[in-house]
Protein backbone atom coordinates (compact mmCIF):
# COMPACT_ATOMS: atom_id res chain seq x y z
CA UNK A 1 0.00 0.00 0.00
CA UNK A 2 1.24 3.47 -0.58
CA UNK A 3 -0.19 6.91 0.54
CA UNK A 4 -0.49 10.57 -0.48
CA UNK A 5 1.25 12.84 2.27
CA UNK A 6 1.08 16.78 2.24
CA UNK A 7 1.78 19.38 4.96
CA UNK A 8 0.76 22.52 5.23
CA UNK A 9 -0.16 25.45 7.94
CA UNK A 10 -2.76 27.71 7.71
CA UNK A 11 -3.14 30.93 9.74
CA UNK A 12 -5.71 30.69 11.26
CA UNK A 13 -7.58 28.30 14.87
CA UNK A 14 -7.40 25.36 14.50
CA UNK A 15 -11.32 25.42 15.06
CA UNK A 16 -11.65 27.32 11.74
CA UNK A 17 -10.23 24.57 10.08
CA UNK A 18 -11.79 21.93 11.42
CA UNK A 19 -15.35 24.15 10.60
CA UNK A 20 -14.17 23.96 6.98
CA UNK A 21 -13.02 20.42 7.05
CA UNK A 22 -16.42 19.21 8.70
CA UNK A 23 -19.60 21.84 7.30
CA UNK A 24 -20.96 20.91 3.91
CA UNK A 25 -20.76 24.66 3.19
CA UNK A 26 -16.90 24.93 4.34
CA UNK A 27 -16.01 21.83 2.13
CA UNK A 28 -18.14 23.37 -0.94
CA UNK A 29 -16.03 26.51 -0.12
CA UNK A 30 -12.67 24.63 -0.94
CA UNK A 31 -13.02 20.84 -2.36
CA UNK A 32 -16.38 20.36 -4.40
CA UNK A 33 -18.89 23.53 -4.92
CA UNK A 34 -21.34 20.80 -5.65
CA UNK A 35 -21.03 19.09 -2.00
CA UNK A 36 -24.03 17.57 0.06
CA UNK A 37 -24.36 14.83 2.62
CA UNK A 38 -23.85 15.02 6.50
CA UNK A 39 -20.23 15.88 7.12
CA UNK A 40 -20.67 16.66 10.78
CA UNK A 41 -21.76 13.52 12.10
CA UNK A 42 -20.03 9.70 12.67
CA UNK A 43 -21.09 7.27 9.86
CA UNK A 44 -22.60 10.18 7.74
CA UNK A 45 -22.50 10.00 3.86
CA UNK A 46 -20.38 12.96 2.14
CA UNK A 47 -21.10 13.37 -1.37
CA UNK A 48 -18.49 15.62 -3.78
CA UNK A 49 -19.47 15.96 -7.15
CA UNK A 50 -16.73 17.36 -10.09
CA UNK A 51 -17.33 17.85 -13.78
CA UNK A 52 -14.93 14.95 -14.22
CA UNK A 53 -17.13 12.75 -11.78
CA UNK A 54 -17.23 12.31 -8.05
CA UNK A 55 -16.56 11.00 -4.80
CA UNK A 56 -18.62 9.41 -1.63
CA UNK A 57 -16.88 9.52 1.98
CA UNK A 58 -17.94 7.74 5.18
CA UNK A 59 -17.24 9.94 8.13
CA UNK A 60 -15.05 7.62 10.23
CA UNK A 61 -13.65 9.80 12.86
CA UNK A 62 -14.20 13.25 14.18
CA UNK A 63 -11.98 14.06 17.15
CA UNK A 64 -13.36 18.16 16.94
CA UNK A 65 -9.96 20.46 16.66
CA UNK A 66 -7.70 17.52 16.09
CA UNK A 67 -8.90 14.76 13.22
CA UNK A 68 -11.15 13.84 10.56
CA UNK A 69 -11.23 10.81 8.95
CA UNK A 70 -13.07 9.94 5.88
CA UNK A 71 -13.20 6.25 4.02
CA UNK A 72 -13.72 6.55 0.16
CA UNK A 73 -17.06 4.43 -0.04
CA UNK A 74 -17.77 5.74 -3.90
CA UNK A 75 -15.76 6.92 -6.91
CA UNK A 76 -12.38 5.94 -9.03
CA UNK A 77 -12.00 2.03 -8.55
CA UNK A 78 -8.44 3.32 -6.89
CA UNK A 79 -10.28 4.89 -4.42
CA UNK A 80 -12.13 2.65 -2.87
CA UNK A 81 -11.57 1.76 0.35
CA UNK A 82 -8.88 4.16 1.32
CA UNK A 83 -9.09 6.84 3.75
CA UNK A 84 -8.66 10.42 3.61
CA UNK A 85 -7.25 11.36 6.62
CA UNK A 86 -6.65 15.23 8.33
CA UNK A 87 -4.84 15.47 11.63
CA UNK A 88 -4.73 19.11 12.80
CA UNK A 89 -2.64 20.75 15.70
CA UNK A 90 -2.40 24.29 16.72
CA UNK A 91 0.98 25.79 16.51
CA UNK A 92 1.13 29.38 17.47
CA UNK A 93 -0.70 31.21 15.40
CA UNK A 94 -1.20 28.50 12.64
CA UNK A 95 -2.64 25.37 12.53
CA UNK A 96 -1.05 22.93 11.12
CA UNK A 97 -2.27 20.28 8.71
CA UNK A 98 -1.06 16.90 8.08
CA UNK A 99 -3.31 15.36 5.09
CA UNK A 100 -2.81 11.71 4.43
CA UNK A 101 -4.47 9.96 1.50
CA UNK A 102 -4.09 6.14 2.76
CA UNK A 103 -4.17 2.97 1.08
CA UNK A 104 -3.80 3.11 -2.97
CA UNK A 105 -3.19 -0.60 -3.76
CA UNK A 106 -0.05 0.60 -6.24
CA UNK A 107 1.34 4.21 -7.31
CA UNK A 108 -0.51 4.29 -10.82
CA UNK A 109 -0.39 6.96 -13.06
CA UNK A 110 -3.63 8.51 -11.53
CA UNK A 111 -2.53 8.40 -7.77
CA UNK A 112 0.23 11.35 -8.94
CA UNK A 113 -2.24 12.98 -10.66
CA UNK A 114 -4.61 12.84 -7.50
CA UNK A 115 -1.05 14.19 -5.49
CA UNK A 116 -0.91 17.14 -7.22
CA UNK A 117 -4.46 17.67 -6.99
CA UNK A 118 -4.50 17.34 -3.50
CA UNK A 119 -1.65 19.77 -3.10
CA UNK A 120 -4.09 22.52 -4.91
CA UNK A 121 -7.18 21.84 -2.75
CA UNK A 122 -5.26 22.13 0.56
CA UNK A 123 -3.85 25.22 -1.09
CA UNK A 124 -7.49 26.28 -1.42
CA UNK A 125 -8.45 25.17 1.66
CA UNK A 126 -5.73 27.46 3.02
CA UNK A 127 -6.74 30.59 1.08
CA UNK A 128 -10.85 29.90 2.73
CA UNK A 129 -9.95 29.83 6.06
CA UNK A 130 -7.24 32.72 6.09
CA UNK A 131 -9.49 35.29 3.28
CA UNK A 132 -12.33 33.91 2.75
CA UNK A 133 -12.27 33.04 -0.40
CA UNK A 134 -11.11 29.16 -1.88
CA UNK A 135 -11.03 27.87 -5.24
CA UNK A 136 -12.72 24.63 -5.47
CA UNK A 137 -14.02 22.82 -8.70
CA UNK A 138 -14.88 24.19 -10.89
CA UNK A 139 -12.55 27.30 -10.25
CA UNK A 140 -9.26 25.22 -9.25
CA UNK A 141 -6.19 25.08 -11.07
CA UNK A 142 -6.07 22.64 -13.91
CA UNK A 143 -3.24 20.45 -14.00
CA UNK A 144 -3.86 18.23 -17.18
CA UNK A 145 -6.91 16.48 -19.00
CA UNK A 146 -8.83 14.97 -16.27
CA UNK A 147 -8.36 17.94 -14.58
Amino acid sequence: MVDILHRVGIEAPVDEVYAALTTTEGLAGWWASDTRGTSDELGGLIEFRFGAGGFDMRVRALDPGKRVLWEVVGGPDEWIGTEVDWTLDQAGDYTVVLFAHRGWKEPVEFMHHCSTKWAVFLLSLKSLVETGKGAPDPYDVKIDNWN
